[in-house]
């Protein structure tokens, strides 16, 4: 019974693969259409992509194009080819505005981005770029049924984005680039209030803004602690019981230790 069974699909099998080849080879753009949609059918997308892309530019201006191109998309995001795909979807809703598909064809083109969108210790460029489609869909369809899943996807690009910004920060304070290190953390504050993150880059500002204080030159010194002595406030303002106390309330002593010599 096995090998009966084996023998029919493998019959099918070369049947639909001599169907492929066929279409390949055929000038008829009906044939080739015909395999196209049979392989989409099948999930033989690789195949079917081929088939759509030499037949769509005959397809142009016609009815019968929004289908081909809704599925010749399909085929893209369904073998991961999300660049070419998030370009065919945003194509395809841009040209067919009346079509039942193009909701989800905006939902799926944004989708595409966010899939493309690195780890955060990488370039965030096509993080941006994510967040600004995913937004864009948000806004255009606010009732959309796809909207749960647009809202998880803002919310991880953004904290992918307050990640990378965080970490940058950070590393400023690492290598002893103090006055970078200041930037960026007060624009980290600023841009992301609800981080929860927030705590350590208080702190990490205190220790930029101690470090560089301590390390001044003379003419720019009192300034510079006295700024110091602001973090610190704004930390402990922050979490009067923060886990960096001990640290901090040793960069106080120093920092008021250091500008007693302004008051004499």
């Amino acid at each position: 019974m096995n090998k009966i069974f084996s023998f029919f699909l493998t019959l099918i099998l070369f049947a639909s693969c001599s169907q492929y080849q066929k279409a390949l080879k055929s000038d008829d753009v009906s044939v080739k259409t015909e395999a196209a949609n049979k392989m989409y059918e099948g999930g033989k997308y690789l195949k079917a992509i081929r088939l759509y892309e030499q037949v769509a530019p005959a397809y142009k201006g016609k009815p019968q194009a929004e289908r081909l191109f809704y599925m010749y998309s399909k085929s893209l995001y369904n073998t991961k080819q999300y660049y070419l795909a998030g370009y065919q979807f945003e194509n395809f809703a841009a040209s067919y505005p009346k079509s039942e598909k193009r909701e989800e064809a905006s939902f799926l083109a944004s989708e595409c981005f966010y899939k493309l969108s690195p780890v955060y210790s990488l370039d965030q460029t096509d993080t941006d770029k994510a967040l600004e489609k995913v937004q864009k869909f948000i806004d255009t369809y606010p009732n959309s049924e796809y909207l749960p899943k647009a809202n998880e996807y803002v919310k991880e690009l953004r904290e992918k984005l307050e990640k990378k910004a965080f970490e940058i920060a950070k590393q400023y304070n690492s290598i002893s680039d103090f006055k970078a290190a200041l930037k960026a953390f007060d624009n980290f504050i600023v841009d992301f209030p609800g981080t929860p993150y927030k705590e350590k880059a208080l702190y990490y500002r205190l220790d930029s803004a101690y470090k560089l204080a301590i390390n001044s030159i003379e003419s720019k010194k009192q300034e510079r602690l006295a700024y110091a002595k602001t973090t610190y406030a704004n930390l402990m303002k922050f979490k009067s019981d923060t886990s960096y106390k001990e640290e901090a309330d040793k960069m106080l002593a120093t920092i008021e230790q250091e500008l007693q010599q302004f008051s004499k």
